[in-house]
C-alpha cells in the first residue's frame, strides 16, 4: 500500500497523478542546434518575441546571465507562469527552452517559431 503522504517519485509521465486538476498546467521543452553562438540579446530577444506568439503577458523583461562554464541562461515571468532559456557553446552549439503555464497554447506555434528564430540545423520539442 502507497502511503499518500510520502514523496513519490514517478519515472514514467503517463503514470503522474493530478494532483490540482483544476489548474491547467502546460509544458514544453525545445531544444535545437545550430551554427553560431547565441548571445544575451537574442535570448532576451526570443523570449520576448515568444511570449506575443504563444499569447502571454510578460510581467518583466527577459533577464540573461552567463555562466563561464556553461555559456547563457535567460528567464522571462508571464502572468501565467514563465519560461527559461539554456544555450550551450561547448562541446556543441546547442539550446534549451522549458515552457510551463498556465493558460493553454498551441506548441506547433512555438516550437516553429523557435526554429525559426534560431535557424536551427534540428529542433525538436516534448509536451507534457
Amino acid at each position: 500500500m502507497i502511503d499518500v503522504r510520502s514523496p513519490q517519485l514517478v519515472l514514467d509521465p503517463a503514470e503522474l497523478p493530478d494532483l490540482a486538476p483544476m489548474i491547467h498546467r502546460q509544458r514544453l521543452v525545445i531544444e535545437g542546434q545550430v551554427d553560431h553562438l547565441i548571445s544575451a540579446e537574442e535570448i532576451s530577444s526570443y523570449l520576448s518575441q515568444l511570449s506575443g506568439v504563444i499569447d502571454m503577458t510578460a510581467l518583466m523583461e527577459p533577464a540573461t546571465h552567463r555562466s563561464d562554464l556553461y555559456g547563457w541562461a535567460g528567464w522571462i515571468h508571464w502572468e501565467t507562469s514563465g519560461a527559461h532559456f539554456y544555450a550551450w557553446e561547448e562541446p556543441v552549439k546547442f539550446f534549451s527552452v522549458d515552457i510551463y503555464t498556465c493558460k493553454a497554447f498551441d506548441p506547433t506555434a512555438a516550437l516553429d517559431f523557435t526554429a525559426d528564430f534560431f535557424r536551427t540545423n534540428r529542433c525538436v520539442a516534448k509536451g507534457f
